[in-house]
């Protein structure tokens, strides 16, 4: 770590990031006279900034003469954690974090509108009016799972702006396996599976008006911890701690999932549609060349899923041999004995 940079970031909630960072580089111990050094701060400073990354969750071992040894921040989640481990281009780089929020989405629309730069990261560690697809209600209790939404300011056309629910997807899910080892399915277009229940979901909005992108907002969110689900989602829902044999970090999984976002975001962004992330994402379609039942307000019928298009449809060959585009929105797609 550039010693200059510590310096200047060191002062406040700042130094709390920089010295978490310091711990983890070093995976040893760090005596508080090297800490006061490095950082340019009181014995004072340093000592408070330890005492409140304990209270944030960080496992911090005290030793005299020896100082202090980073255990583990599987619990640490705020955010100078986020900052921290958040090592990305532009994904999350800006970051706006609260302990309790109404909704994160909500948020990142009015703080869009206020002219929040592209890429600013909203995260909740509790949501009190949570919501997903047609105004659902999302569970939100703290201390528990992922809350989060990305604000972005794109600068191509508004009928390509769908396309990014799967751009989401698609990273998230890649995260979440290099995370935590499981195979993780994306149900088209919004969910993430695993084990043929719901561990992610994702709801994309956005301002606009004809022919220009004012701002998007993309809120996720992932069970983690162990919990009770509402009766009407307890047979499809599961959470990452249930399904995992090691104990997940909110921080580092949050982390990883803006690191392959930016990745896939760009990649879309620069091919123009989703040809460049189509092979990837059919491999990961739990109902690619199953039997669905697409529920369509115009008309309900089953086939068979056979992937995505370039643009983001899902290609379902229907029972009479014919081949159509099934569009997102308030369609809805499930397996024909299930959620999936």
């Amino acid at each position: 770590m550039d010693q200059k940079r510590g310096r200047a970031s060191g002062r406040g909630s700042g130094m709390k990031a920089d010295i978490l960072a310091w711990l983890v580089e070093r995976g040893d111990y760090v005596s508080g006279q090297e800490l006061c050094e490095h950082f340019g701060v009181s014995r004072t400073a340093v000592w408070k900034a330890i005492r409140q990354l304990k209270e944030e969750g960080c496992r911090i071992e005290a030793v005299q003469n020896r100082g202090y040894l980073l255990l583990d921040t599987l619990d640490a989640y705020g955010a100078d954690e986020l900052k921290g481990l958040i090592h990305t281009k532009w994904a999350g780089r800006k970051l706006s974090y609260f302990d309790v929020l109404g909704s994160t989405n909500a948020q990142a629309k009015a703080e869009a509108e206020n002219g929040a730069a592209h890429g600013t990261l909203v995260v909740a560690d509790m949501q009190t009016a949570g919501r997903g697809r047609r105004s659902r209600s999302w569970v939100s209790p703290a201390k528990t799972n992922l809350y989060f939404t990305i604000v972005l300011k794109p600068d191509f056309p508004p009928e390509k702006a769908s396309m990014l629910t799967l751009v989401m997807a698609h990273g998230a899910a890649r995260a979440i396996q290099e995370e935590t080892g499981l195979a993780c399915g994306i149900k088209w277009p919004n969910d993430i599976v695993v084990k043929g229940k719901k561990i992610c979901g994702i709801l994309t909005e956005m301002s606009a008006e004809r022919g220009y992108i004012h701002y998007v907002v993309i809120g996720v969110g992932v069970n983690v911890r162990q919990q009770e689900f509402p009766t009407e989602v307890a047979d499809k829902a599961t959470c990452l701690d249930a399904e995992c044999e090691n104990r997940v970090s909110r921080s580092a999984l949050l982390a990883g999932i803006m690191e392959a976002f930016e990745e896939d975001y760009e990649s879309f962004a620069s091919a123009g549609d989703l040809s460049v992330l189509k092979e990837s994402y059919d491999r990961m379609l739990v109902n690619l060349d199953r039997q669905v039942c697409v529920l369509d307000p115009k008309e309900e019928f089953k086939g068979v899923a056979r992937g995505i298009t370039d643009t983001g449809e899902l290609l379902v060959e229907k029972e009479n041999g014919e081949t159509v585009q099934v569009y997102a929105g308030e369609v809805s797609v499930r397996g024909i004995y299930g959620y999936v």
